[in-house]
């Protein structure tokens, strides 16, 4: 059966849509070949020019179209499509104003065609949210989207919702803009090559986020995919948007990316792509050193001139990107404070710049004012800055977000600390190691609504984790795309209220009692330095260099995972004999000084990202000492009790294969009375859940998993499958205290310097008071005898740090075991 030219033409637009541009090309010609219809030559023609366009040929693609154009003899209709295809290509080559015109002409000639008009309009709001026009770019979308909504064509109307996600990304809405995309993705992401368009945007949502390492994941799929369609526009444009993304945390590999995606750009004559893939290139480059980098060896990179700085920032402003000349302006000038140059320009930044160049600006003022030895001046930029970023952090309540948009405040908060270390003053310092501990705290999570969908969803990541039980289960489709809901629904369901006014040095002062005193490790970048604090005094004195704690660390996971595993001699006295002294070197270089000073006292530890890892009961100083690890001085005086702790009831769980497992909880729960113990079967998540939800005290004896590139998915292992970090915000009500006997889940991801998030934090965020884990795997007959004797303390009343250091005295066995949060 031969086609007709308009079945053949409606195919090549399918063939289009699925990113099969070479065949389309051939079924456009037999298309052409069959019909003398003018409007429909023309529309054909249209197609083509999309098609050369996507393939690298915009040029040929602009010309074809406008010949056609002006070949007269269509109809009105038939020009405004071809119009608003003109004004497309136009946005693909980055001349805005130009696509903004012919797209506005498309439209109003339209107007008898409102599903055509709404198509160009989605392409209009693209042009605009390039413009930072974003309630114009809304307003054309929701026209949009109501339209297709109206007419059934369900495709179009996800694409414009999706777009509309993005327009919610560019004004800082994260939650919005993922709720939308995510809504969005089923039906728009209908062919690989939609699905890889949808997945750049997306990427961008995560990235403003924080969560670099899957953006980029992302990006770096979706840019294979558009290789593979030979779409080498979208390919640049997916690598432009990995570059931006290694700004933050990779230069090297940002210029490299930024340099490649600048050469596919200018090979299809894309002049304003290439010269913004210029400006992260020159940016990357001019990133050098920074402030937490101080101190390190590195290799000497070439520092771009500030003429061609400039060059390119004028190039950018010439094609109507303001803002990213202004963080290139910025980074050039900021550089240039590093390196203690003349101060250039002065620096103005409307209230309504992008976020990032709002921080950048006050990074820069910090740095010139540090360059010119007035220390006050810089903490007190880097200080708005990091207010700044609070206001934009208040509106979350996710722990998930609080912790990863902290990589927007990541060098105020170095350049504040550096500062406040070289000052010397224990007021400042103080002052800034609970400003950059509470950078995630700027908001209290209320407890959200139930959510039956959510659970739903929970319970299924559970059975696909078990059918695939290695460590990359989370890359399985269907598990990426139900973490990507879960996710979603964590960030929009969890509301909050403002979080505790930080404390001052005075109020900590009257916050200790007599016996106790605050140890606070800040670390700078350059120096680790320990603040001690009791109620007579306070000193800040130097410990270990940050390069002497790495490499005290690099073996000890290692160490301690041996002497767990092998428990018989003599390989375990030649393994004991090592981690021995390994932890002696530790605990002299972090303690010997600060112990000191803090005698006798009970401790109150605050840490940096950099000693996250420690297993601070295990250091020879600490050992049988009452201490907590807390979240932050300001959290610990918030949240200690000024009584007794709760310990009027308490439960028990065992999961599956722990060797003492049952035992364990039966000698625990003996020292209470009526204490309710959920073992085999019974301890299943939904049975964990409702018991913690009506104990005091909440003792989980399971195996655990710490998930470092996504802690919230760090579990611990029950009858039915893995209770995870999301599923505590299922939980109605929480325990004061929460026992953790398993493998690994008191472990942390570290999230831009100062941020570290595991099952640990996750429980403190909820509203848990006091957490106690263990950072890494524990034999279980430790676990068993040494927290079956720590409750005999905690049934008596005691509170859990002097519960725990009283069992380990009485026991004598020293462990990985530790109190997180305000456990006195």
């Amino acid at each position: 059966m031969t086609r007709s030219a308009t079945e053949l033409h409606q195919r090549a637009v399918d063939l289009c849509i699925n990113g099969k541009y070479a065949l389309a090309q051939r079924v456009l010609a037999q298309a052409d070949a069959r019909t003398d219809d003018p409007d429909l030559k023309a529309r054909i023609a249209g197609t083509r020019a999309l098609a050369l366009q996507r393939t690298g040929f915009p040029l040929e693609a602009e010309e074809l179209l406008r010949s056609v154009i002006g070949s007269g003899h269509l109809t009105p209709h038939t020009q405004a499509i071809l119009l608003g295809q003109l004004g497309a290509i136009a946005n693909y080559g980055g001349r805005l104003d130009e696509a903004e015109r012919w797209l506005t002409r498309a439209i109003q000639s339209l107007a008898d065609d409102p599903v055509a008009a709404a198509r160009v309009r989605v392409n209009r709001s693209l042009v605009r949210m390039q413009l930072r026009r974003l309630a114009d770019a809304s307003h054309d979308l929701q026209t949009a989207a109501a339209t297709f909504a109206g007419s059934g064509h369900t495709t179009d109307e996800a694409q414009a919702r999706h777009n509309l996600g993005y327009a919610a990304l560019l004004s800082g809405d994260l939650v919005a803009a993922l709720q939308e995309m995510l809504a969005a993705r089923p039906a728009a992401a209908s062919t690989p090559v939609a699905e890889a368009i949808g997945d750049v945007d997306r990427a961008e949502v995560l990235r403003d986020a924080g969560l670099v390492t899957e953006a980029e994941e992302i990006l770096a799929r979706a840019a294979t995919t558009f290789g593979a369609h030979r779409m080498p526009q979208s390919r640049a444009e997916a690598e432009f948007h990995l570059a931006r993304s290694l700004l933050s945390h990779d230069n090297e590999r940002a210029a490299k990316m930024a340099r490649a995606a600048a050469a596919r750009f200018r090979m299809v004559g894309n002049a304003t792509w290439a010269s913004r893939s210029e400006g992260v290139r020159l940016r990357a480059l001019l990133g050098g050193v920074r402030v937490e980098e101080a101190g390190r060896a590195g290799r000497r990179r070439r520092i771009p001139s500030h003429e061609e700085v400039e060059a390119v920032a004028v190039e950018l402003i010439a094609r109507g990107f303001r803002g990213e000349a202004a963080a290139l302006r910025m980074s050039d000038a900021l550089a240039r404070a590093r390196r203690r140059e003349v101060a250039g320009r002065g620096i103005r930044v409307p209230s309504s710049a992008p976020m990032e160049v709002q921080l950048l600006a006050a990074e820069l003022r910090s740095a010139r004012a540090a360059a010119a030895n007035r220390g006050g001046a810089a903490r007190s930029h880097a200080a708005t800055g990091l207010d700044v970023l609070a206001g934009w952090q208040r509106t979350f309540g996710s722990l998930d977000l609080q912790t990863s948009v902290a990589m927007h405040g990541e060098n105020l908060v170095y350049a504040g600390l550096d500062s406040a270390v070289r000052s010397g003053r224990p007021d400042v310092v103080f002052e800034w190691s609970e400003r950059a501990r509470h950078l995630s705290q700027q908001v209290l999570p209320l407890r959200p609504p139930p959510d039956p969908a959510l659970a739903e969803e929970l319970a299924e990541l559970r059975m696909l984790r078990a059918e695939n039980p290695g460590g990359d289960w989370l890359s399985v489709p269907r598990a990426a795309a139900l973490r990507e809901r879960a996710r979603e629904r964590q960030w929009s369901s969890t509301g909050a209220v403002d979080g505790e006014d930080r404390i001052d040095l005075e109020r900590l002062r009257g916050e200790l009692a007599d016996d106790t005193a605050l140890i606070a490790y800040v670390y700078s970048g350059a120096a680790l330095v320990a603040l001690v604090c009791t109620r007579e005094r306070t000193v800040v004195m130097p410990v270990a260099s940050g390069a002497e704690v790495r490499r005290l660390l690099a073996g000890l996971r290692a160490d301690l995972d041996m002497s767990a595993s092998i428990r018989t001699p003599p390989m375990a006295d030649v393994v004991r004999r090592g981690l021995d002294d390994r932890l002696r070197a530790l605990s002299a270089a972090l303690l010997d000084g600060p112990a000191a000073i803090a005698g006798t006292r009970r401790l109150v530890l605050t840490t940096p990202g950099l000693l996250s890892s420690i297993p601070w009961a295990m250091l020879p100083a600490l050992r049988g000492r009452v201490f907590t690890l807390a979240v932050s001085a300001t959290r610990w005086a918030h949240q200690r009790p000024h009584g007794p702790f709760p310990s009027e009831t308490a439960g028990f769980a065992v999961g599956p294969r722990v060797t003492r497992g049952e035992e364990e909880v039966e000698t625990a729960a003996g020292s209470w009375g009526g204490a309710v113990v959920l073992r085999g079967a019974e301890a299943s998540v939904d049975r964990v859940t409702e018991l913690a939800s009506r104990v005091d005290v909440l003792h989980v004896a399971a195996h655990g998993r710490h998930a470092v590139d996504n802690p919230l998915f760090s579990g611990l292992e029950l009858a039915d499958g893995t209770l995870f970090g999301y599923d505590i915000d299922l939980m109605p009500e929480l325990p004061d205290t929460v026992v953790l006997s398993a493998c690994e889940v008191g472990r942390s991801s570290v999230r831009w310097g100062e941020e570290a998030i595991g099952m640990t934090r996750i429980w403190l965020h909820a509203g848990t008071r006091c957490v106690v884990a263990a950072p890494v795997i524990v034999a279980d007959d430790v676990a068993c005898e040494l927290l079956g004797a720590m409750h005999e303390g905690l049934a008596g009343g005691r509170a859990p740090s002097e519960a725990l250091a009283e069992a380990s005295a009485r026991t004598g066995i020293v462990a990985p075991f530790q109190v997180h949060g305000a456990g006195f």
